[in-house]
């Protein structure tokens, strides 16, 4: 369990697990929080991950921890790593099950005045005309051979089936097409969990909220961003890659695990099972990673085309006309090969991003031309009854962190705990009395994503805000949920 008094207290932001809390560590470990969140963390066991992670060969800087770590699988969720690419592994406890789950975020001309009466309506038809639910299917057919091209070709195969416009291709993180995929190394089970959930939400935290801007701290960053001010209406996606990123997921941790033996790298957790980056089973599993990672961003550019179509018929006029612009699509679970200053020396990386999202400074060459004197925008959900954050990376992230924030609120209590906290809860009714709208599949699941269950995301923001990783810009407030 974890030991509070090996913690080392750096500044009001962080605290270091040094070297000397468990032997075998190579490197330090670092957790951005306060010391008002620290008990839970405690109680956690996401601290021993930190510290397991640090174990990963071919490590360098720090194990890193978000504040919105909790307990995951093998890596802590919130966590971040990057071990060099010559000589260290890729694995995929660090990247998780849900490949490049992400979150993108459409602005609009419209003001909250206008869309408030309509919230009912419109919430309605958001959550009958995107499917969302377990295993739930989608409204599109693919043809034989078809998922080889959405694997292949990400977001750009939806824009060529008419499902958006270029323009969102250049504000999504690699245009929406992730280098290296090999469609032939996602198993035909993976494929066949994908092809009818291509367009779909999915369940559990992932969402579509309809919010609108309560707060702009920084008015000319968020002007560039198309944020206008206080009042104006704003659309949050967050999902995946559904099934088949999860099955892509299993097939490798069944290849690391046989991989760790064969190499002979000893980890204090079998759920940390990894290979070399340059092997042929780390070769495989970026492929394939990337692959999945192209099935997620083509799925929330589907889900973007039927949110404009959405509001198309609920306000009777184009989606042009009102100004449903893509901010920015980032994705918060995916390993990528990145080049950063190393002890003086530049070299080449493989981050691990797993519950935490790039934060890239201005004038990044990553980074859309528009968005190049202002920083890379960053997403940050909250939970369905409080708020979600709309911030842009600094340079010390890049110096820092290898370029990189938190991903969400992080939750505080486990899906069974909070089902049994808020059995026979109308949370519904509770959520509509405070204004906000709720559509849901299952309603009996809607307890495991209740407020309470997760940190409160402003907390969450000012400790990243507060360390310089990533910089307040606006805060958005939900007016309607559609979950599964």
């Amino acid at each position: 369990m974890a030991r509070p008094e090996a913690l080392i207290k750096v500044d009001d932001y962080r605290w270091e697990l040094p070297l000397s809390y468990k032997e075998g560590m190579r490197v330090p470990g670092l957790i951005y929080i306060e010391e008002v969140m620290m008990s839970r963390l405690l109680e956690d066991q996401a601290l021993e991950q930190v510290a397991n992670v640090a174990f990963l060969p071919g490590i360098v800087g720090r194990s890193l921890a978000m504040p919105d770590i909790h307990w995951g699988y093998g890596f802590p969720i919130g966590g971040v790593a990057a071990t060099r690419v010559g000589d260290g592994v890729v694995s995929p406890g660090g990247v998780g099950f849900d490949i490049n789950c992400g979150t993108r975020l459409l602005r609009t001309d419209l003001r909250e005045e206008e869309v408030r009466p309509k919230i009912e309506e419109l919430t309605t038809k958001l959550f009958y005309n995107i499917p969302s639910g377990v295993g739930v299917g989608g409204k599109l057919r693919l043809k034989t051979g078809e998922i080889e091209q959405v694997l292949e070709k990400g977001a750009q195969w939806a824009i060529e089936k008419g499902y958006g416009v270029v323009e969102d291709l250049e504000v999504t993180e690699e245009k929406g097409r992730m280098a290296g995929a090999d469609p032939f190394q996602v198993s035909q089970r993976a494929k066949e969990r994908g092809v009818p959930q291509l367009g779909t939400l999915g369940s559990g935290n992932h969402f579509l909220e309809v919010q609108v801007v309560d707060n702009v701290y920084d008015p000319a960053t968020a002007q560039v961003m198309g944020v206008d001010g206080v009042g104006q209406v704003m659309v949050f996606i967050h999902t995946g890659s559904r099934g088949l990123g999860h099955q892509t997921c299993q097939d490798f941790l069944k290849v690391m695990e046989r991989a760790a033996d064969k190499y002979d790298i000893h980890l204090p957790d079998r759920q940390l099972a990894c290979a070399p980056v340059k092997s042929s089973e780390g070769q495989s599993y970026m492929a394939a990673m990337a692959a999945s990672a192209n099935f997620a961003w083509t799925n929330r550019q589907c889900i973007t085309h039927w949110v404009r179509q959405t509001f198309e018929e609920v306000f009777a006029q184009k989606w042009e006309i009102m100004g449903l612009n893509l901010v920015y699509d980032v994705a918060h679970n995916i390993a990528k090969k990145e080049t950063y200053l190393v002890e003086g020396k530049k070299q080449s990386l493989c981050v691990h991003r797993k519950g935490a999202t790039r934060a890239f400074p201005p004038n990044h060459p990553e980074i859309p031309e528009k968005y190049k004197a202002i920083g890379q925008p960053v997403l940050i959900p909250g939970d369905m009854g409080r708020y979600s954050y709309l911030l842009v990376g600094t340079q010390r992230a890049l110096e820092e962190t290898f370029g990189s924030t938190c991903h969400g609120a992080g939750r505080v209590q486990s899906r069974t705990a909070a089902k049994k906290s808020f059995r026979g809860v109308d949370l519904i009714r509770e959520l509509g009395a405070r204004g906000i709208t709720v559509k849901v599949v299952n309603k009996a699941l809607l307890a495991e994503e209740a407020s309470e269950a997760y940190k409160d995301v402003a907390e969450v923001v000012h400790v990243v805000d507060g360390a310089g990783i990533s910089r307040k810009v606006a805060r958005m407030r939900p007016l309607g949920v559609v979950k599964g």
